[in-house]
């Protein structure tokens, strides 16, 4: 098998009608006739790019990629200040991924994504089991509160200083008791009319989520920071807005229930560095999800290593031919 699969064009684009002003961007690559499989993009708010479709054997897969409400190509964008982000929880994203899925004819479809992606594939998968034939994760996220404050607050006792520079951006008087306050602040921030009032919290925001990454043996520098700019401030409002909200979902139950997901095949694989994201979140929910396949990657951390990649794409490979 390939390091990687050679670059890929889609063969289909669209913006698919969700309701409530959106369209959702979505394209597919590959073989038509192959096995469904959808890529589930992490963030919230990161969109879709050409990378993933690389990941897929495309004479084996029909190779379906969409971005979520309000990012990306989907429109509107977050990044305008005037769009309402009310109409956008983690059940509007499981919906429109239903509905993407009824739009393209598809009974049943692998699912394969990280990070924010992990979670949404994951909630999906408990409210839609018929619809899942395989799932494939990385850089398990599960969104329990502990889960988002250990991201935006426990992992400065690794770097306080940096920490405390992210939650001084925000004025004391609008802090609020807790983590979630903060980040609620943020979404303000991140959504005010004041162009640069947004940009000085964009870059505040993705200066901690550098941060979090930057130890991983293998990682990308300046990770989050290096996203074209029109991204940028779509993905600070759209991560404020879902975590402090708590991912708009029940983590807890979603390890708790887990035993329900039985029969479904799942490969979860996780580096051993991810500091965002620790081991245990993995390792967790593979105890919870009988026939899971935990992998776990020794030179990785959150953002890959060629390691994860070329885990993610045997796992996939493997999914195709059986």
């Amino acid at each position: 098998m390939p390091d990687r699969f050679p670059p890929i064009e889609p063969y289909r684009t669209g913006l698919l009608e969700a309701g409530d002003g959106n369209r959702i961007y979505f394209e597919e690559c590959g073989n038509p006739e192959g096995k469904p499989a959808l890529f589930v993009h992490g963030g919230p708010g990161s969109g879709s790019s050409a990378g993933p479709r690389r990941n897929f054997d495309p004479e084996k897969y029909r190779i379906i990629l969409f971005d979520q409400r309000n990012c990306g190509r989907s429109l509107p964008n977050a990044s305008d200040p005037a769009v309402d982000l009310s109409a956008n929880t983690t059940d509007h994203l499981i919906a429109d991924m239903e509905l993407l899925r009824t739009h393209l004819g598809v009974e049943q479809w692998l699912l394969y994504g990280g990070s924010w992606g992990s979670t949404l594939i994951v909630a999906y998968t408990h409210r839609h089991p018929e619809r899942v034939a395989q799932v494939v994760i990385a850089g398990i996220t599960l969104c329990r509160r502990e889960d988002i404050v250990w991201l935006y607050q426990g992992v400065g006792r690794f770097f306080p200083e940096e920490w405390e520079r992210f939650r001084d951006h925000v004025p004391a008087t609008e802090r609020g008791e807790d983590v979630f306050d903060l980040l609620a602040a943020y979404g303000r921030l991140a959504g005010d009319p004041d162009r640069g009032v947004r940009e000085r919290a964009t870059v505040s925001w993705l200066t901690w989520e550098d941060t979090v990454v930057s130890l991983e043996p293998n990682g990308k520098p300046n990770a989050y920071s290096n996203r074209p700019e029109a991204n940028k401030v779509a993905f600070v409002r759209l991560c404020a807005h879902y975590f402090s909200h708590a991912g708009f979902i029940d983590g807890e139950a979603l390890l708790a229930d887990a035993g329900k997901l039985a029969g479904i095949p799942a490969v979860l694989i996780h580096g051993r560095f991810d500091l965002g994201g620790p081991l245990t979140n993995a390792w967790e929910l593979h105890r919870a999800w009988p026939g899971s396949r935990l992998e776990i990657v020794e030179d990785s951390g959150h953002t890959g290593s060629g390691t994860m990649g070329a885990v993610s794409r045997a796992a996939l490979d493997g999914f195709a031919r059986g």
